[in-house]
């Protein structure tokens, strides 16, 4: 892992990314992917989770790319500890197969989304600069799959159950119901005859009022409070 930045914190629109993974290969591909772009800048590397955390300690990056198996400390739980305070970096899980019940722990412990490991430069990139800008990587039909078919498997936790969405005014129910079928903001304006700007305004205090970072942990409180029941077929 490199060393300490002196320097950290975003600069003229440059995203700064940290690459966590096990394999040295993968770190090193995904950083030289990442080199390319003019506005993604990679500031560290680290070999395992417990590395990952001291490197945004260090860094203060925008952006974690996040194996989910590694030694010494797992990406879930350094996922958890980097996105455990207010002004965290946003994580992106990386995984080999996208039904991963370790990826929906991820998601469950603050990541912004995941990314399929043969995925695409273009498709990195993007999904980077998608983060970044503060937005939850979301594509309904693996993302609603995976939570759907984990939030079926497992338990329901307490602190996820009904009560959780007392907060919520019927409408703003309503938006969360049509933000866990994973459509966009404009879409959700059109089913409710409502104006793009007024939804947005409602997934904000949904967000708020829940303590949610982003869509996608949304999606996931929609689904374990029972919000939305998963779909049996697939």
């Amino acid at each position: 892992m490199t060393g300490p930045d002196e320097t950290a914190g975003k600069k003229d629109g440059v995203v700064r990314v940290v690459v966590a993974d096990d394999q040295e290969v993968a770190r090193a591909g995904f950083g030289a992917l990442l080199g390319t772009q003019p506005d993604l800048d990679v500031v560290a590397t680290a070999a395992d989770g417990a590395a990952a955390v001291r490197a945004c300690r260090g860094h203060r990056p925008d952006v974690v790319l996040m194996d989910v198996r590694m030694p010494v400390m797992d990406g879930i739980e350094a996922t958890r500890r980097i996105t455990a305070g207010p002004a965290g970096p946003r994580v992106l899980i990386l995984t080999t197969f996208d039904l991963d019940e370790h990826v929906y722990d991820a998601l469950v412990a603050g990541a912004s989304g995941f990314l399929l490991k043969d995925v695409t430069a273009e498709c990195l990139f993007d999904a980077v600069r998608v983060v970044a800008a503060g937005d939850a990587l979301l594509a309904p039909a693996v993302t609603r799959r995976l939570i759907g078919e984990f939030a079926r498997l497992r338990p329901r936790s307490p602190s996820r159950g009904p009560d959780v969405l007392a907060a919520l005014t019927p409408r703003e129910t309503d938006v969360l119901r049509l933000v866990a079928e994973g459509i966009t903001n404009a879409e959700i304006a059109a089913r409710l005859v409502v104006g793009e700007e007024t939804v947005k305004t409602h997934v904000s205090r949904i967000l708020r009022k829940l303590g949610l970072r982003d869509r996608v942990q949304a999606v996931v409180t929609a689904y374990e409070s029972g919000l939305v029941l998963p779909r049996t077929d697939r």
